[in-house]
């Protein structure tokens, strides 16, 4: 480490032990060695992180916090309907999402997860109020067409919708509508900040009956039609 910043040993010791703080230009010097953002390195303990707690974005790797309990099973933040509209600006802020409430759900698998408030009716049978619990997903190869992901957006927010990955066609998603009086649209894989996909959805009402029938059918042709538009994307 001494030799790649250009500095003595006896220097690097000093800041381990704690008998010295490096100076800013060796800071930004450090960032750049460990690809890892200066505010990380300052307000962060990083004795307490694995290799799974950092996530790519470009050329940089980000503080991704996995929180466990005493048990060690992984906890997952709720974003609250009241906190949704300001999670676009502290999504990847680590002490925004450590003061978010944390539940445990040990039946899902592994990887990261947050729950998320579902808002209107674009996604039926989905109730106003449901919470979708995603699983993050940092490749965006992974991006199927057909399944449901709750996508952070530049322009849109935070959004629940129907995934077409036509990255390699356009560099682009298509997100639709389960109900189908909203249009499809695009958006540009570049506006994606975050994407998670559907793990399990938490109703907070009951469905009635009416609703049930509605619904199954509803799933019937919404299966059926995704299927259609996915045949006709591999014609073309």
């Amino acid at each position: 480490m001494a030799d790649s910043l250009k500095v003595s040993r006896s220097r690097i010791s000093s800041y381990e032990e704690g008998r010295s703080d490096p100076p800013l230009e060796l800071l930004i010097n450090i960032s750049n060695l460990f690809k890892l953002p200066i505010d990380i390195l300052l307000r962060n303990d990083l004795t307490k992180t694995t290799d799974a707690s950092f996530i790519d974005i470009g050329n940089q790797r980000v503080l991704f916090p996995i929180m466990v309990d005493d048990d060690n099973n992984n906890l997952i933040e709720v974003v609250p309907i009241k906190a949704s509209a300001g999670y676009l600006a502290g999504y990847d802020d680590p002490e925004y999402i450590e003061q978010l409430e944390k539940i445990k759900l040990p039946f899902l698998p592994t990887g990261k997860h947050r729950a998320f408030p579902i808002k209107g009716d674009s996604m039926l049978p989905m109730k106003n109020g449901s919470y979708v619990v995603g699983r993050y997903v940092e490749d965006r190869n992974e991006i199927k067409t057909g399944r449901t992901y709750v996508l952070v957006t530049l322009n849109d927010g935070m959004v629940y919708k129907r995934v077409m990955n036509n990255i390699e066609f356009n560099n682009s998603l298509l997100l639709m509508s389960d109900n189908k009086i909203y249009h499809d649209y695009s958006v540009p894989v570049d506006e994606v900040l975050e994407i998670w996909e559907f793990t399990c959805s938490i109703n907070t009402q009951e469905y009635d009956e009416q609703e049930l029938k509605l619904s199954s059918i509803l799933s019937m042709f919404n299966e059926l039609g995704v299927e259609l538009k996915a045949l006709e994307r591999l014609k073309k």
